[in-house]
């Protein structure tokens, strides 16, 4: 299992609009690609005293490395301009790609 986890510091005043986007949007928008078989959407409890910024994870599963590949040449680029173009520099995302280990 591949797991394709994206880590999005955002700015706190558009986190509730950048919530319901994500659920409401861009989620949906990743899964029907069809390249991944599950999400997770995850609120980072931070012990620091930032309240000015908030930080979520998501993790889509993929059942193969080939077709996170596919998302990322073929619908990556297009989804992440749309967030750019929606947010602008309100976040900062940190991409990794994991394997599960048996």
């Amino acid at each position: 299992m591949i797991v394709y986890n994206i880590s999005v510091k955002l700015n706190s005043t558009i986190e509730k609009e950048w919530v319901q986007w994500q659920q409401q949007e861009h989620i949906p928008e990743v899964m029907a690609s069809g390249q991944f078989i599950d999400h997770k959407f995850y609120k980072l409890l931070e012990l620091a005293d930032d309240e000015d910024t908030a930080t979520y994870i998501v993790q889509y599963f993929a059942k193969s490395i080939d077709r996170y590949h596919h998302y990322i040449k073929h619908a990556a680029p297009v989804l992440r301009q749309k967030a750019l173009d929606k947010w602008g520099n309100q976040f900062i995302a940190f991409r990794s790609v994991m394997q599960s280990v048996h």
